[in-house]
């Protein structure tokens, strides 16, 4: 049996249930504010499913690499190695305001220090990928197939560089995130979101502070969901929005399981600058040929689980056909996952974020602007990097198509 805390306090106990399945109970006294999802209020009965974990609980879970050498690690000792056996290992880190403990345990987060300015500088050279996930594997709860880790960097606790304002000391858990990939599978993937992610700043969309390591073999990026006194936001993603387990993520349609569920969910005064920031990530996606926009990579973020929720930051941005050549949109769009035609896009935004038509097209064009901008300087980055030419060079071709298709520019 796990604990589950939201907030720092204890929340409930989730268990197997049935062969495959898992349930979860609130404890009696638990307040409505203890609520772990803004989909499952506080009640009585329990909340169950016959396979797997809730959607929240499964929310954080590593896929590919960093599973596959958890589980190496740690199935001698456990016997079998499933969802529950998982989150009992990285559920004292996660991204959000959610922890685990051992059913009689109390919360303990402590993170290790790992100085950030040595990933970056790649002190360790060639040893950097294999150092930090045997020393942070086992404190990353952070979904993706790419290895993640969560690192806690101990400049952090001096002077938090977007924010001007200090970190409390007292905090524990891990400040960024760590972003690290095999060059032979996926070469300059790094490098390809610094630029992505540069392309969304440009926009005008939220995004996290994130630097390039060196040798591009890493990217860092601030966790969003912390605050300066060491408390965390909650987060949810469009997996747990939409009710689906991670192996749903990429079924249903930018209309509905993105556009029309955020309007659900968006509980806020800023519901309509929101609906305008998630069209034109949607669009800056298929601009940038982005085939890998699925529900695990939008999310809401917010203070007060019955409060006001806002759109998260980007995150999990690159150009993927650049390594799938016939690659295309995750979720559907009007009925299909074929690259957009402008006109498609100015429909989305016309009829779903309910901005008129000079709305939308000044939205496309200072897309189209932005990634104009960001397309200048990766020329520059490739001729200092020869590493990068070959990479850049696809790279540029699929944003020179995408702008040209999907925004009719």
């Amino acid at each position: 049996m796990i604990k589950v805390w939201t907030d720092v306090a204890e929340a409930g106990f989730l268990d197997r249930y049935g062969e495959r399945g898992s349930t979860f109970a609130y404890l009696p006294e638990a307040p409505g504010a203890r609520a772990a999802s803004v989909t499952m209020p506080v009640r009585l009965p329990s909340w169950s499913v016959p396979f797997g974990l809730l959607p929240i609980f499964e929310m954080n879970l590593p896929e590919g690499f960093l599973r596959e050498r958890l589980r190496l690690a740690f199935a001698k000792a456990t016997g079998t190695f499933d969802d529950f056996d998982l989150l009992s290992i990285v559920g004292r880190s996660q991204v959000g305001r959610i922890r685990y403990s051992g059913e009689k345990d109390q919360l303990q987060e402590d993170v290790p220090f790992q100085s950030v300015d040595e990933i970056l500088e790649r002190r360790r050279g060639g040893d950097l990928f294999r150092y930090l996930l045997e020393k942070f594997a086992a404190f990353s709860g952070i979904s993706g197939v790419q290895p993640k880790i969560l690192v806690r960097d101990e400049s952090a606790f001096k002077k938090r560089e977007h924010a001007g304002r200090r970190l409390s000391e007292s905090y524990q858990g891990a400040t960024h995130i760590v972003k690290l990939w095999e060059a032979n599978e996926y070469p300059q993937l790094a490098a390809n979101e610094y630029f992505c992610l540069m392309a969304a700043r440009k926009c005008g969309l939220d995004v996290p502070p994130f630097r390039l390591a060196e040798d591009g073999m890493a990217l860092v990026i601030d966790r969003f969901d912390l605050r300066m006194d060491g408390s965390n936001r909650g987060f949810e993603d469009f997996c747990v929005l939409n009710a689906r387990r991670t192996d749903e993520k990429y079924r249903g349609s930018y209309e509905t399981s993105v556009m029309k569920r955020f309007a659900q969910f968006a509980n806020s005064t800023h519901v309509n600058e929101d609906m305008e920031k998630l069209f034109t990530l949607i669009a800056l996606n298929c601009a940038l040929r982005n085939g890998d926009a699925h529900l695990k990579n939008f999310g809401i973020l917010y203070d007060d689980v019955q409060g006001e929720a806002r759109l998260a930051p980007v995150y999990d941005l690159v150009t993927t056909s650049v390594y799938l050549a016939h690659d295309r949109l995750a979720l559907t769009l009007n009925g299909a996952t074929q690259w957009p035609a402008g006109k498609e896009l100015r429909k989305l935004g016309e009829t779903r974020a309910g901005g008129t038509p000079a709305k939308i097209r000044q939205i496309l064009e200072r897309v189209a602007a932005a990634i104009g901008e960001v397309a200048t300087e990766a020329r520059s980055y490739r001729k200092q990097h020869p590493e990068f030419a070959e990479i850049g060079k696809r790279m540029l071709a699929h944003w020179e198509s995408g702008v040209k298709t999907s925004l009719d520019a």
